[in-house]
């Protein structure tokens, strides 16, 4: 029948047209899943005096130990707390770990935080406030400009000693104790501090934390949550109860050095430490000129579930995860050339990591070209909730470098791996990591006590990146301005002290002068005591930094004080006076400044259509015209 062979075919392209329209959003959604997320700032604090990722870097490009002895300054009863028997209760038979000696310093009236309640937060807090304002000038955005954006914090914590330490409340410091020691105010204080509006999440997998973080982060984005994301991790140990806890497992290593895949490895060393990362779409990086440090390209998490133990690692769950994270990021294993291992240094966690290695990026790989494996624990100890995030900065520093650094305490592999069972190779020397026909690419594993494991793959940046808007110093390839002259860099802070330690941590960093001065008014917030420092070349500069430092007068740098409150908010009207003008004024200046020039000109064109003289004539003139009330 006719009418019923229509409708069949109406309907026929009805199915067919819905069935398009359902693949399209099928692979639209996995596209969405699966886009790459930039890594657009890093910062950190790590034992052994780090305070940002270059520091870090060359922590272990100089293969240093960071690992010292327990502070003198925390109130811990060292007396009575080492003892050799690893059975004696309440006592550690380790001396020794990797430590932030400056932990307890902080600066409360920076962040609006009264000193009582400053006291009453866990340190932890403090020093994720502190970083993660770290991190976004570090990328080149002012905190300040966050409010009210959907930027998400991930902040990974496992550690609540401070809590231990007020079994009562003190007189004076009720309403702070609950949220200055509550994990999920860690991140939750973070975002209330910038006013960002995005997911704030507290993870606690244990010593996968921050890389477990780092994982729901980049799926936050691109599911579109949030637009913008601090991600990474915190450990601050504020008692030696770990300490006490471990030695009763002999989980420690006398020495507090993890030994990460060697024949010496005798147990852990505990740490503590934090880092972040900015994380951001690669397609967004690009549209908003942010500087891509390094991609993301996939990641998984998973449970070991019923393993021989609770603590237990599990070597099938382990390969399971690196093979999710594989297939997340569409990449074989002999396209990733590096793995940042856990490396505890356990006589049993690190053969069991080392054979799923082995099992996984191992195999059929060409011998030149074998997996190389290290661990920064290796240097800074087991830093716990953020550990992950450790080996994540160190490996797309490696990338940067070209380097893949040496891991410590390697002489001899742990004879308990079954080395010839795949292409692995340890780190026992620094090796050259050339650029090649694809990017560079690394794993990162970390795997909880808990037994949550994570793997994330890392992917050198983009070499097609467009030119971005400079960030910050340490963070820019801006070429050098050749007609760059006489250059400010401009420094303010809350307070003289603060300014004057500004001014010596900005004394090593790198970049050209244009570089360093452009990051500084592009990316730094401005507060009330400020200072200029003039100067061409990058001696004056120091020179005058040196001496801002000291307290010192120096005839290149300029100090102040904001005079009032909001003056700089909008525009100024300024009257000179007559008489103060010479001849030849600002001649050298426009001679030698494109910019200046450039800038020159554009006010003789909004002065044109009032005045019958020229500026430019005006400036390269014989004074005659100075005369002149108008002029």
């Amino acid at each position: 029948m006719p009418g019923t062979e229509d409708k069949l075919r109406q309907y026929l392209r009805k199915a067919t047209a819905d069935l398009t329209r359902t693949r399209e959003r099928l692979r639209d959604a996995e596209e969405r899943n699966r886009q790459p997320v930039a890594i657009v700032g890093m910062a950190c604090r790590y034992p052994g005096g780090v305070r940002s990722p270059e520091e870090l870097w060359d922590l272990v490009a100089e293969g240093r130990d960071a690992i010292t002895p327990f502070p003198e300054d925390r109130g811990w009863a060292l007396d009575g707390l080492f003892h050799p028997d690893p059975d004696h209760p309440g006592t550690s038979y380790v001396r020794d770990g990797g430590f932030l000696h400056d932990a307890d310093r902080f600066d409360a009236d920076f962040f609006g935080i009264s000193p009582r309640e400053a006291l009453a937060m866990d340190p932890q807090q403090r020093l994720l406030l502190e970083v993660s304002w770290e991190l976004l000038e570090r990328a080149g955005i002012d905190p300040g400009a966050l409010r009210g954006t959907r930027t998400g914090v991930y902040a990974g914590v496992s550690s609540r000693d401070y809590m231990t330490r007020m079994p009562h409340v003190p007189e004076g410091f009720e309403g702070y104790a609950t949220t200055g020691t509550l994990t999920s105010v860690v991140s939750g204080r973070v975002a209330y501090t910038y006013g960002l509006e995005g997911p704030a999440v507290t993870v606690d997998t244990a010593c996968s934390s921050s890389l477990v973080a780092i994982h729901l982060a980049a799926q936050a984005l691109r599911q579109g949550e949030c637009a913008l994301a601090l991600a990474g991790g915190v450990t601050a140990l504020t008692t030696p109860t770990a300490f006490a806890e471990f030695s009763r497992q002999r989980g420690l290593a006398p020495d507090g050095r993890c030994k990460s895949y060697a024949a010496t490895a005798d147990g852990t060393g505990f740490s503590e430490g934090v880092g972040l990362v900015l994380l951001e779409r690669l397609s967004d990086a690009r549209r908003n000129g942010h500087r891509v440090l390094a991609v993301v390209r996939g990641s998984a998490v998973n449970q070991d579930g019923a393993s021989n133990g609770l603590t237990a690692p599990n070597d099938a769950a382990q390969e399971r995860v690196i093979q999710q994270a594989l297939a997340h990021a569409r990449l074989t294993p002999d396209q990733v050339d590096a793995v940042e291992g856990h490396g505890t240094g356990t006589t049993l966690g690190d053969p069991i990591e080392a054979q799923a290695l082995l099992a996984t990026y191992g195999q059929e790989r060409a011998a030149e070209r074998p997996l190389w494996l290290g661990s920064v624990k290796s240097n800074i100890g087991h830093t716990q909730a953020a550990a992950g995030v450790a080996g994540v900065i160190k490996m797309v520093q490696a990338m940067r470098h070209g380097v893949l650094p040496a891991s410590l305490h390697l002489d001899e592999p742990s004879p308990h791996v079954d080395w010839s069972a795949g292409a692995l190779r340890l780190l026992t020397g620094a090796t050259e990591w050339p650029e090649g026909e694809r990017p560079r690419r690394a794993a990162v594993s970390s795997f909880g006590i808990s037994g949550t494991n994570a793997h994330l793959i890392v992917e050198e940046a983009p070499a097609s990146e467009p030119t971005a808007t400079p960030g910050p110093a340490t963070d820019v390839d801006a070429d050098a301005n050749a007609d760059q002259g006489i250059v400010p860099w401009v420094l303010s802070a809350r307070n003289e002290g603060a300014l004057r330690e500004a001014a010596g941590r900005l004394s090593g960093v790198s970049g050209s002068p244009a570089e360093v001065g452009w990051s500084l008014v592009a990316s730094r917030s401005v507060f009330q005591q400020r200072a200029v420092v003039l100067g061409e070349e990058r001696e004056e500069l120091t020179a005058g930094l040196a001496a801002l430092a000291s307290a010192e007068p120096h005839p290149g740098l300029v100090c102040g004080e904001r005079a009032v409150p909001g003056a700089d908010a909008g525009p100024v009207l300024v009257f000179p006076g007559q008489g103060s003008q010479w001849v030849g004024m600002g001649v050298e200046l426009l001679d030698s400044s494109s910019a200046f020039a450039a800038r020159v000109a554009e006010c003789e064109r909004a002065l044109d259509p009032y005045v019958d003289w020229s500026l430019t004539q005006v400036l390269r003139g014989d004074g005659s015209e100075l005369a002149r009330v108008d002029v």
